[in-house]
């Protein structure tokens, strides 16, 4: 009898020293003990717990609701009786799927569309390559020439038989990366001189670098535009005429000039004055020593705040719609003007949001880990 009891109750004590065992690695896991310090710590951090949760998780659910469960993905060509059923219960991805192309291209013309889209590759190559620290050379100008002189082929045509297509005809993402790209590469080196200029012992260049930042500073991008749209014809001679896009870009590079020389020269005043007397004890020119000792390390301090003037100016090309050029916003809006797809305005801006956040979240990223790289080598 006592073989049997033992028989039996032996599983018991080896199953509740095992459920021990895995209780206690469960308490011990590090995601347990950081909810516990961190969000379950008192009870009222226990209560605003609970209550974020229970709205993110109802949220959550909302848009998975919305977006994926009662969602319309295709209709028949332009019958969105089936998106209008929903009365906003469901989302009209069938708007995106229809409407794709003239949201990412714009007006270009529709059997060329594979050379809008090359470019896009070739940008996107074009910001990979930039990212390798390796490249960091004289050949990284020679492959961004290249790049750029392919995507102007590819754009405006004409040539190796592509059909000419006039810049009018430009719209979607390839001229909103057009723009960013332009303007920022363009728009750093201003900064640069800008922020030196500023901190000249010259007066007049003082005084000029001074004014140009607070007025370009003092207005809103829209009136930049605007001036550059409208106004700015009015002082061109007769007969001559320049382009749109071409005022908008220098319209940007200005704006963005002016922002970024603010945060460089931040970064120029947080230079220990010992780094200045170190470089003239050696006898360095002044732009042997802004080039090689004061501009690196001012630059490797205000990253983060470079990285921010950078989203915001990507952004902001959205801003060119006021003067009816169609990047990508304006894209996605004009397609919304169809009647048979007005009310779902929507979805559009979803999808180009979630254009502008990948790109910009890289951006963001990649600062996060030069920063850190910079950081462990400065340390070295």
């Amino acid at each position: 009898m006592s073989d049997t009891q033992s028989h039996y109750t032996s599983p018991t004590f080896a199953g509740t020293a095992n459920g021990t065992v895995m209780s206690r690695n469960l308490t011990d896991h590090p995601a347990v003990r950081w909810a516990r310090a961190k969000l379950f710590n008192t009870w009222l951090n226990t209560v605003v717990t609970l209550i974020f949760a229970y709205l993110i998780i109802k949220m959550v659910i909302g848009v998975v609701t919305w977006g994926v469960i009662n969602a319309v993905w295709t209709v028949p060509g332009t019958n969105t009786q089936a998106c209008r059923a929903l009365s906003g219960s469901g989302a009209c991805w069938a708007l995106i799927h229809e409407k794709f192309r003239f949201i990412m291209f714009g007006t270009y013309p529709y059997d060329e569309h594979w050379r809008p889209a090359l470019v896009i590759v070739i940008f996107l190559a074009l910001y990979g390559l930039s990212s390798m620290r390796r490249l960091w050379n004289r050949n990284l100008i020679w492959i961004w020439l290249v790049g750029l002189t392919l995507i102007g082929i590819l754009m405006w045509g004409g040539v190796f038989g592509l059909n000419f297509v006039e810049q009018e005809r430009w719209g979607g993402l390839p001229i909103t990366l057009i723009l960013a790209t332009f303007g920022i590469a363009l728009a750093f080196p201003l900064s640069i001189v800008l922020a030196l200029g500023r901190r000249s012992h010259m007066p007049a260049v003082k005084v000029i670098c001074v004014t140009y930042i607070e007025l370009i500073r003092g207005v809103p991008l829209i009136s930049l535009l605007f001036m550059a749209s409208v106004m700015f014809p009015l002082f061109l001679p007769e007969g001559l005429s320049i382009d749109k896009l071409l005022r908008a870009q220098v319209a940007i590079i200005l704006f963005a000039g002016a922002y970024l020389s603010e945060v460089i020269r931040g970064g120029l005043q947080a230079i220990p004055k010992g780094q200045y007397e170190a470089a003239d004890s050696l006898g360095l020119a002044f732009w042997q020593k802004t080039s090689f000792i004061i501009l690196p390390q001012a630059l490797r301090l205000v990253i983060p705040p470079l990285v921010n003037t950078f989203i915001g100016m990507f952004k902001d090309t959205s801003l060119v719609l006021i003067i009816g050029i169609f990047d990508l916003l304006n894209s996605a809006k004009t397609a919304t003007n169809e009647p048979a797809w007005r009310g779902f305005g929507l979805e559009a801006y979803v999808f180009v949001g979630v254009i502008y956040f990948l790109f910009c979240f890289a951006m963001s990223k990649y600062s996060q880990d030069l920063e850190a790289e910079l950081a462990r080598g400065h340390k070295r």
